[in-house]
């Protein structure tokens, strides 16, 4: 699907520029490690080079291995004017900040400025360290050694970007008492204003060539006008998404709105002490803020214990909810009240004022009889019960029309990469969720030899996918194989439940065989460490659910088989599918066939493509699902794999790991 790019029009005159620096003789030889050229890289960077320069639109997928990031690095850094760059995660961020972008800079000797603009969240707030300092409410002894961290590295740091801190893990319940939010935030107000990291980052980025930003900052500020990119926006000349895949959902979430319970607890508590601070004799604080928490507390109790997630239409008319709700309304309204008496005599006391009429305007498209479903059927309502906090959502049927407009306006260039966004060459699906019908698509193989370098294992006689101990009947059938792979191995699995049940397993098979591999599981520490003692083990097990499934690379032997208990298929209880495919099914479409498969062939390449990550890169894909075999969509899912061997015999397997690595022609 790798039609030439057309010399022909405007801009073909750069193809020999694009083909002379990516060529033999070329400045990345010398500069990026490893580089050597590649015909489906080079064909990339020329048709982004065309895309920069008419100002155009331009889908591309990229095999793995192709070298998707200097395909679209060195068209942007000569041509691409002022350029934003969105990336799927913060480590694919840090990675373009630090690395990448410094080296293609550096290669073309070109004199663009860079910038890293993150969430809010990420940098450190003055304000909010000062009033943690002087309150000394912290419990543990491991958070007070946390702050007195945090307190040195202010002192030294530029950034105030907590990713600098290593000492401190990301996940330390300190840095949300250190950092500020949308709502917690004193704006030109506050004393430290002149020093502000969020400020200092923002204004960086508006004077530099080339910003870098994550997908969920780009929409947080479509949508909240929250973080700094809509300021870029008006005068960004080019738009790169990489990890183009994940939009539509990361889209979804910023363009529906949340309110949960927790947030009017924490309103609440704010209020408390404020209102004690700086108003004791305005009110009876304790009684206002503790009627409404209490009614907070009762809407989460008009559900059962354990999790449930409920389209707004499956609440019954009888249930509890809506009374409770109402009673949520009048309390919050009471405490405005209180509030607006009382925001004048703090700065704190008017913000937490702002806070709760934001909160209560949320709450006030849940309508006490539900009939909002009705009046916007653009929209899904749908509740989410967790163990202390029930969350309210009203998320957008389709982010398309909300997509379209944003992409409206200034002549601009919108590039979309991604290793994962056709199904069988057929870029549909994407472009229909995107709202890009009629946009340019282009796909370029990988360079692998994958039919050399791997092979596609379904075990035979296994049981249905929803049969009562599946994940039993994955592990016996992965044991063989993880043996034969000397361990080495990652299983992903499609729900948290059954990573635990694998662990619980493996570790007892592993104890009773002798087996000496370490077991990695998702959950016992961050991400990133657990991926760093994989790779250094070499003989590793690494059990993960979906946040393992991509943006993971894994080099060479440390990972030679990944496992994936079951086909991705979003799970039919999810409110918004349910409604986005009867949505689907009154135009005439099915909703299985354009909207389930394709997102779970997407979600399936993404797995895979763990596998092989260089030309010299051998191994195993199993996949325990014999729906890949039995049913009649099987065969337009593994024609969406990589064309690796295929085999469900298990002697096969091991015989493949008997043989020597084989180095494959393309090395």
């Amino acid at each position: 699907m790798t039609a030439e790019l057309s010399t022909a029009g405007s801009h073909g005159e750069h193809d020999a520029e694009v083909e002379q620096l990516f060529g033999p003789t070329g400045p990345l030889v010398g500069a990026v490690r490893g580089f050597r050229p590649r015909m489906a890289q080079t064909e990339m960077a020329k048709a982004i080079a065309d895309a920069i320069l008419g100002q155009k639109t331009l889908i591309a997928e990229a095999g793995t291995g192709t070298g998707k990031t200097f395909a679209y690095l060195v068209p942007a850094v000569l041509w691409g004017g002022k350029t934003i760059i969105s990336t799927g995660t913060k480590n694919l961020q840090d990675q373009l900040f630090l690395r990448d972008i410094p080296t293609v800079r550096k290669a073309l000797n070109a004199p663009v400025s860079v910038a890293l603009l993150k969430g809010r969240a990420n940098y450190l707030c003055h304000f909010h360290l000062e009033r943690t300092l002087q309150n000394g409410r912290l419990t543990t002894r491991q958070d007070v050694g946390n702050l007195r961290e945090i307190s040195r590295f202010i002192k030294t740091t530029s950034t105030g970007d907590k990713a600098e801190l290593s000492s401190v893990p990301e996940n330390a319940l300190v840095w949300n008492l250190v950092t500020s939010t949308r709502d917690t935030c004193m704006g030109s107000e506050c004393q430290y204003y002149n020093d502000c990291f969020v400020m200092k980052a923002r204004k960086e980025a508006q004077q530099a060539d080339v910003v870098v930003v994550n997908h969920h900052l780009f929409f947080a500020d479509v949508a909240l006008k929250d973080t700094g990119v809509a300021e870029l926006l008006p005068s960004a000349n080019t738009i790169i998404f990489d990890e183009a895949h994940q939009l539509p959902e990361t889209a979804t979430l910023f363009f529906g709105d949340t309110v949960s319970t927790s947030q009017v607890v924490e309103l609440c508590r704010d209020t408390l002490a404020e209102g004690l601070s700086h108003a004791r004799d305005g009110a009876d604080w304790s009684q206002v803020t503790g009627a409404t928490e209490l009614a907070a507390r009762d809407l989460r109790l008009t559900f059962p214990q354990e999790p449930v997630k409920l389209a707004s239409h499956q609440i019954a008319a009888s249930s509890p909810f809506y009374p409770a709700l109402e009673a949520l309304q009048d309390a919050l309204a009471a405490m405005i009240e209180v509030l607006e008496d009382q925001a004048q005599r703090a700065e704190t006391l008017e913000q937490c004022r702002v806070r709760a009429v934001e909160l209560a305007a949320r709450l006030g498209a849940w309508s006490a009889s539900g009939e909002k479903t009705e009046a916007d059927p653009d929209k899904v309502l749908w509740i989410e019960a967790y163990a202390s906090s029930l969350q309210l959502h009203q998320t957008p049927l389709s982010i398309a029309p909300i997509f379209s407009k944003q992409r409206e306006g200034t002549p601009r260039s919108w590039i979309f990469a991604s290793a994962t966004l056709a199904v069988k060459n057929d870029f549909n699906h994407y472009t229909a969720q995107m709202g890009m019908a009629n946009e340019p698509a282009r796909s370029w193989p990988s360079p692998f030899d994958y039919a050399s370098q791997g092979l596609l294992y379904v075990p035979a006689d296994m049981a249905q996918p929803n049969a009562p101990g599946y994940t039993d009947a994955v592990i016996d059938a992965a044991l063989p194989v993880i043996e034969a792979a000397g361990g080495r191995a990652f299983l992903l699995c499609t729900t948290i439940r059954a990573v635990n049940r694998a662990a619980e397993r493996l570790r007892d098979e592993f104890e009773k065989r002798g087996l000496p591999f370490p077991l990695m599981v998702q959950g016992e520490a961050g991400r990133t460490e657990l991926l760093d003692r994989f790779r250094a083990a070499g003989n590793a097990v690494l059990i993960g659910s979906q946040s393992f499934w991509e943006g993971v690379d894994v080099r060479g032997e440390a990972l030679s088989v990944v496992i994936i208990d079951k086909l991705p298929f979003a799970p039919p209880d999810d409110p918004v599918l349910a409604a986005r495919i009867a949505a689907l099914e009154k135009k005439g479409l099915n909703g299985f066939v354009h909207h389930q498969l394709p997102s779970a062939i997407i979600n399936l390449k993404q797995g895979a493509g763990r596998l092989i990550r260089d030309e010299t890169d051998r191994g195993v894909l199993m996949i325990c699902d014999t729906r890949l075999i039995t049913k009649p969509y099987g065969g337009r899912i593994w024609q969406s794999l990589p064309p690796f061997k295929r085999t469900r015999d298990l002697a096969e397997v091991r015989a493949f790991f008997e043989t020597e690595p084989l180095i494959s022609a393309a090395g």
